[in-house]
């Protein structure tokens, strides 16, 4: 039996191609293996976000072809972000790689793994003699490998931020049609998934470039949390990344009012400065994103909200950095994410704007936001203490049990045989990051 690796890096919506992708190749004969060692064809699905990331696929893809040049019989793909529409500097750099695909653009890696291409050139040949229209790849839904799921919704950006090279290499966003997602959900719940994320690099932009729906109005995000509300067996919608500008009164009053949707939020702002915002070319100020925070505390007073700050892009002085502070102070997120600038070859910023922040700085930036936010994510934590949470039993292994809360923060606990089920936990201890405690209707504290 043929078998295959896929080794992913960078986000859940990298994470969601790399299972769709799986079940295609399932679905050509392929077995899936949890050592590349083991794989006759071994995929890697890249991220450019961070140039660490880019480094970590460089490496592996040299430790493939040193196997490959030791006498093993393997293919090598290469799929994501870090694919751009021309590939040529990369085919030179790695003439050995067998196929390169863009996101979700599946086609090359299948036409490789079913011996579409000529067998001397050392890949699978006729291994699986199948063409890849027999995969069906348009309507193969992505294996669910436990209760939760991810459900790209939209594909692409179209904010070109200046430093940002995801709508480069993503392309312009593209929304899936609602009876698609819904039947893929529907798939989902029928083999066990208890929650699902709606994902999008903008993932409130949903519809904005599909027909308007009989009634005349355009489908949204708020659309889909309707026809799921209506889905069996689905218990819990989540959904990400937000974008302050895409974020209507009709999407937040959803969130609101759908009791399957969590009321957790994950808005980027970037900078706390106007200045910075514009020349990241956000498209919101300052005042804009507070107004949209504010409006989701107003309906929804204990929602949890996330952000991610980058600090020491091009041009950031003291004063524009310590406004990102005040605003982190102001707000008080439940987690922040935060990262150091990194120039991105192909972006504005790379092209247009000096990288004049030393590396030290970055540094102490970082170390600043992650003082500022503490505070405020141990009061969030403190909060869970001695009370009983709804969690979500996403793992269990020698009787002990970890999930989220509708909020997202992780629990452990005692139990067995629970993964899927909602129950209820007394938390008994907390920490930075996740919290301790026992079912509701046991008296026996976990055991840390």
């Amino acid at each position: 039996m043929a078998t295959f690796h896929i080794w992913t890096l960078g986000c859940q919506m990298n994470q969601a191609d790399s299972l769709k992708l799986a079940a295609g190749l399932e679905r050509l004969g392929y077995h899936p293996v949890e050592d590349d060692a083991a794989a006759d064809l071994v995929v890697i699905n890249t991220c450019s976000v961070r140039q660490h990331a880019e480094d970590r696929a460089y490496s592996r893809l040299g430790m493939l072809n040193k196997r490959r040049n030791q006498g093993e019989r393997l293919s090598i793909a290469v799929m994501g972000c870090m694919v751009g529409p021309k590939t040529d500097d990369l085919r030179r750099r790695f003439p050995y790689v067998d196929a390169w695909a863009r996101p979700q653009e599946f086609d090359p890696i299948l036409e490789l793994a079913s011996g579409a291409r000529d067998a001397s050139e050392g890949e699978l040949g006729d291994l699986i003699p199948l063409r890849v229209v027999e995969a069906g790849m348009a309507r193969t839904y992505a294996r669910p490998t436990g209760p939760t799921a991810y459900v790209p919704v939209i594909h692409g950006c179209d904010k070109f931020c200046t430093y940002c090279i995801v709508p480069l290499r993503r392309g312009r966003e593209a929304s899936r049609e609602v009876d698609d997602i819904l039947d893929e959900v529907r798939y989902l719940a029928e083999h066990g998934v208890r929650e699902v994320t709606l994902l999008g690099q903008t993932v409130e932009a949903y519809g904005h470039d599909l027909p308007d729906r009989p009634d005349g109005a355009r489908p949204d995000l708020a659309t889909l949390f309707e026809g799921i509300d209506a889905i069996e067996g689905i218990v819990r919608v989540r959904f990400l990344t937000s974008y302050p500008k895409d974020m209507t009164d009709r999407i937040v009053e959803s969130v609101a009012s759908q009791p399957k949707v969590c009321q957790y939020f994950n808005i980027p702002v970037q900078s706390g400065s106007d200045s910075m915002l514009e020349r990241m070319r956000r498209g919101y100020t300052v005042a804009e994103f507070t107004e949209r925070v504010g409006r989701i505390r107003s309906l929804m007073p204990d929602a949890a909200i996330v952000t991610d700050v980058i600090v020491g892009c091009p041009g950031e002085t003291e004063q524009e950095f310590q406004a990102t502070l005040d605003l982190l102070e102001r707000i008080g997120f439940d987690t922040v994410h935060v990262a150091a600038y990194s120039p991105r070859p192909g972006t504005f910023a790379f092209r247009q704007m000096e990288d004049d922040v030393p590396a030290e700085v970055k540094r102490a930036r970082l170390q600043a936001v992650e003082a500022v936010h503490k505070p405020s994510s141990e009061r969030i934590n403190q909060a869970l203490l001695n009370q009983t949470v709804e969690v979500l039993v996403e793992q269990e292994q020698d009787g002990r049990a970890s999930g989220r809360t509708r909020r997202g923060q992780i629990v452990h606990f005692n139990a067995r045989g629970r993964v899927g089920d909602l129950v209820e936990v007394t938390v008994s201890q907390v920490t930075p990051w996740s919290a301790q405690g026992h079912l509701a209707d046991e008296l026996t504290l976990a055991v840390l």
